[in-house]
């Protein structure tokens, strides 16, 4: 198992271009719904050990709780009641291995640019055949997406799930490769959050559920396009434009994230037969989750081995089901396996942050849990991006993920354009009242009609779907028919993202200085060509996954 550390040592220059988005992806189509509880609402997950379900049961009720559901696939009971001290009451019995609220949880790993800062970038701007907005994409040229794209465009058997805000599946760059009948929404909107601020606004749907081809906030659009994009004479292609996508929302329009609906999105994509999910986010309010932080609680300690103990169980059975996970590795700008301090956890509800002391026992979910690719970020130049988390322990694989400051100046071309739903920019005010984009991190493209929007966004939120585009590739080549679609075992996928992917040694120094805006940070790469701590086994090259044989 990957041991993991945080201390998030977020650079001024990064802080002051992009602001993070709270948040941080059977046979098919007919069966394996999630056995998840009816119950609309409850107090807390209780994860219990293996094979005591009947002790945790009684030990919910000694504590003055009450169960209202459970999952016994994952090991969890959802209880309410019990006063203010249930959580640390029913911690004390051997039983109980983690104790979590049912409330919000989690951030995305997205970084939005910040037009304003940004001149006019359009010496980065190739001229290109194919898609009308392929001159943009340097990222895929990087990785040889489009040259792939002839080649092995990929396979419809192939199911790729987003697990992340929604997907904007109207979207005229999108719809032809969203699967609208297996796409669900695990989330009820929040409009206010527990101290009565504003999380995520007044409900648009009567019933505070979001349609399924609705994403309010933006992320999980740009990441579905990245991976699957189609070939249709509109704006972008994907890196593997000829798959499907299926929508397994979990995070709120605010971008936050309910512990449970990770955990239902994680078993409905198993049980519905998912090749490949992607997840651009990290579960919270721990930035770090630490099982025995001395600095903290002992309601927040069982909160942290809840979220570690329940993601891990839901991972491991969706890898036991055939599914491959790859997850962002984090825009700290932090050397994972030297983690130090950790200054924005709890990041909910707004304000309970605090500082604390952490070390390399403590892990960013899902990121650093077994049995997850993680993907670190890279600038159009190939350095690793200047916000990327990274370590030697940690990072898998790497691949291009966008990075402003990656040359002279900040220009936002150097991000990743990815799809938009015109909506969330209006609302963002980002298009005027005709539609015309007001900066350049956004693109209208009106080849055809209706006019589909882009925007560019940087991120290791961005990098983690041009991995998760190159595995459905290696999927369309390799997978053997099987139920309803094409199957590859993830030890086999994880083996040819690996052998597929182009080695990248360490800069020389090891010690690269990230300059910016009168700021100097100093990240140490380790390792060597083959594994190392900036590209883990090297940059994912969609073009080498299309035609290598292993």
């Amino acid at each position: 198992m990957r041991r993991v550390a945080s201390g998030m040592t977020a650079l001024a220059a990064v802080v002051a271009l992009a602001a993070c988005s709270p948040t941080l992806p059977a046979e098919r189509g007919t069966q394996g719904k999630p056995a998840t509880p009816s119950v609309q609402h409850a107090d807390y997950l209780v994860f219990y050990a293996t094979g005591r379900h009947q002790q945790a049961l009684a030990a919910v009720e000694r504590a003055g709780g009450t169960t209202v559901g459970e999952d016994v696939r994952l090991g969890y009971l959802l209880t309410q009641g019990g006063g203010s001290k249930f959580a640390e009451n029913l911690g004390t019995d051997p039983a109980i291995v983690g104790v979590s609220p049912d409330r919000v949880i989690g951030s995305a790993t997205a970084r939005r640019t910040r037009p304003a800062a940004f001149p006019d970038a359009s010496s980065l701007i190739a001229s290109h055949a194919g898609e009308p907005l392929a001159g943009r994409q340097w990222d895929m040229r990087m990785i040889g997406a489009d040259r792939a794209n002839t080649k092995v465009p990929g396979s419809k058997q192939v199911l790729v799930g987003i697990i992340d805000t929604g997907i904007d599946g109207k979207h005229p760059d999108i719809a032809a490769n969203f699967d609208r009948e297996l796409s669900r929404n695990f989330v009820i909107d929040k409009p206010k959050d527990e101290n009565g601020e504003t999380l995520d606004g007044p409900c648009e749907a009567k019933d505070c559920k979001d349609p399924i081809d609705e994403d309010d906030d933006g992320h999980g659009t740009h990441v579905a396009s990245t991976i699957a994009a189609p070939i249709n004479g509109i704006g972008i292609a994907g890196v593997a434009p000829g798959v499907r996508l299926v929508s397994i929302r979990a995070g709120q329009d605010s971008g936050f994230f309910f512990l449970k609906p990770s955990l239902d999105a994680l078993t409905y994509a198993a049980d519905i037969g998912v090749d490949a999910v992607n997840m651009s986010y990290f579960v919270d309010p721990w930035l770090f989750n630490c099982a025995n932080n001395r600095s903290d609680t002992r309601k927040q300690q069982l909160e942290q081995q809840a979220i570690i103990t329940g993601m891990q169980r839901a991972i491991d059975y969706a890898r036991g089901k055939g599914v491959t996970l790859l997850s962002a590795l984090g825009n700290g700008a932090t050397d994972l396996g030297r983690p130090a301090v950790d200054d924005k956890s709890p990041g909910y509800p707004e304000g309970d942050q605090k500082v604390r002391r952490v070390d390399n026992s403590c892990i960013n979910v899902p990121a650093e849990s077994n049995g997850v690719i993680s993907v670190s970020s890279l600038g159009p130049s190939g350095r690793k991006a200047i916000y990327s988390d990274y370590g030697v322990e940690q990072a898998d694989l790497s691949a291009p993920g966008g990075d402003v400051l990656d040359g002279t100046g900040a220009k936002a071309t150097r991000s990743i354009l990815g799809a938009a739903p015109e909506r969330v920019l209006r609302a963002a005010g980002r298009i005027d009242a005709s539609g015309n984009p007001k900066g350049a991190d956004v693109v209208r493209d009106c080849t055809r009609s209706p006019c589909s929007y882009y925007q560019y966004l940087d991120g290791t939120s961005m990098a983690a779907p041009h991995a998760t585009g190159v595995a459905a590739i290696l999927i369309s080549r390799f997978g053997k028919p099987g139920t309803g679609g094409l199957a590859l075992p993830p030890a086999n996928l994880e083996d040819l993202l690996y052998k597929s992917a182009v080695q990248k040694a360490c800069p020389t120094p090891r010690q690269y200085v990230y300059k910016a805006y009168g700021q100097t940070d100093t990240h140490v790469c380790e390792g060597n060509q083959s594994r190392n701590g900036f590209y883990g086994h090297g940059m994912v090259d969609a073009w080498k996954a299309a035609t290598f044989e292993p």
